[in-house]
């Protein structure tokens, strides 16, 4: 019987906690339920991965992100905050854009880590956006504000029940990974969007009808992908909505094939 997958999963950070919470002056780090039963679904075993600074950003003991990879079989980038304007080199438009760049940092240590050991990244809403930026990209703080004549991409009130329609790249991942779906529908909850594509990014899929990026593949020599949307959140019984088994499948299949690559190297 084969091990199964080990997948680790950043974190989300919670800088200021509700009174009613506890923990006052503490930090939490914490997952969505979510994105880890999903990423269970084909037998993946999930870590999240708490970050190594401290509150003064100054590491502690002798662990390193590299550690974590080293153990692990992939990563997934989780949603959750704005990526920092600052991260990519703007000053925010808003107070309430600020973003979390004490996430932006940590996660960039991770995917760089990852990807110089070939092993595979998921990015997804916020994890696509972050990856865009880690490869020299930029954002649009706000769509609606930045791109006139947008879609409205984000809705408080109905959150993963807010919809709108993408169209895959013909010859894309994909495209190939989803070949009777030309187009299809998908959750909206980001207000951010894709800019600027970061160095050695394509794109995989626009959204229906004002072509914002949903969906990026890096041409580099390890597996990155990044969807703007959640497929944690799509019900798998709802025909109208993307299935992501297919793309966690591959996800998964990919990270099973380096580690088999590894072990084989291993032993020669």
């Amino acid at each position: 019987m084969t091990s199964p997958l080990k997948i680790g999963l950043s974190p989300r950070f919670l800088h200021r906690v509700p009174r009613e919470l506890g923990f006052k002056g503490k930090t939490l780090q914490y997952l969505e339920q979510s994105v880890a039963h999903w990423l269970m679904t084909f037998d993946a075993l999930v870590f999240m991965l708490p970050s190594i600074e401290g509150g003064g950003l100054l590491r502690r003991g002798n662990i390193r992100p590299e550690d974590y990879v080293s153990e692990l079989d992939g990563l997934v980038l989780q949603g959750g905050a704005d990526v920092s304007p600052l991260t990519y080199g703007e000053t925010p438009l808003r107070t309430e854009w600020t973003g979390d760049r004490v996430r932006d940092l940590y996660e960039i240590d991770l995917l760089q880590e990852f990807i110089s050991c070939g092993k595979p990244v998921l990015g997804i809403c916020r994890g696509l956006q972050l990856i865009n930026v880690a490869l020299g990209g930029t954002l649009y703080q706000d769509i609606t504000l930045q791109h006139g004549g947008a879609y409205e991409h984000h809705d408080p009130d109905a959150f993963d029940q807010h919809f709108h329609e993408i169209a895959f790249v013909p010859g894309s991942g994909l495209a190939r990974l989803y070949p009777a779906a030309e187009a299809t529908r998908v959750n909206s909850i980001h207000h951010q969007a894709v800019k600027v594509l970061g160095s050695d990014l394509k794109v995989e899929a626009l959204s229906v009808p004002d072509k914002m990026v949903e969906a990026v593949r890096w041409q580099g020599a390890s597996y990155v992908v990044g969807v703007q949307w959640h497929p944690e959140f799509h019900d798998p019984g709802d025909p109208r909505l993307l299935d992501g088994s297919p793309l966690l499948k591959e996800f998964l299949a990919e990270a099973r094939r380096v580690k088999k690559a590894a072990v084989e190297t291993a032993r020669a």
